[in-house]
């Protein structure tokens, strides 16, 4: 049987939680915009489940949103068709994709006011 703790990494980023005001729309936007699925843990909680089977996280049912915290920065292997995502899902781009050392960005709110980014890397020159 596989170590559970194998897959930790010692003090990296393992889980992240992401205020929602509304856990429905909250949910539809994510699925929609990144292919997640969700565990429901209680009326209050979902836990993030990731396009690689990994619960990665959740979206927990708060009053508020405040805008200024930190950003949770989401990795895409085409970032074009991740903005495209977003929008179609009915996030709101407040940075559209720039370029940065060796990758390109974009941030965007989510339906709860929540800002975010997704970054790529930039493909490597033919040699």
């Amino acid at each position: 049987m596989a170590d559970p703790l194998s897959t930790h990494v010692h003090h990296g980023f393992d889980y992240v939680e992401i205020p929602a005001l509304d856990l429905s729309v909250a949910e539809a936007f994510y699925s929609a915009a990144f292919g997640w699925r969700f565990t429901q843990f209680g009326p209050g909680y979902l836990g993030i489940i990731t396009p690689d089977g990994r619960e990665a996280g959740g979206i927990s049912l708060v009053g508020s949103v405040a805008s200024g915290g930190l950003t949770v920065v989401l990795f895409s292997r085409d970032l074009d068709a991740s903005r495209d995502a977003v929008v179609a899902a009915g996030g709101e781009i407040t940075r559209d994709i720039f370029e940065l050392p060796g990758g390109r960005r974009f941030h965007f709110r989510d339906p709860s006011g929540n800002e975010l980014g997704v970054w790529a890397l930039v493909p490597q020159e033919a040699a």
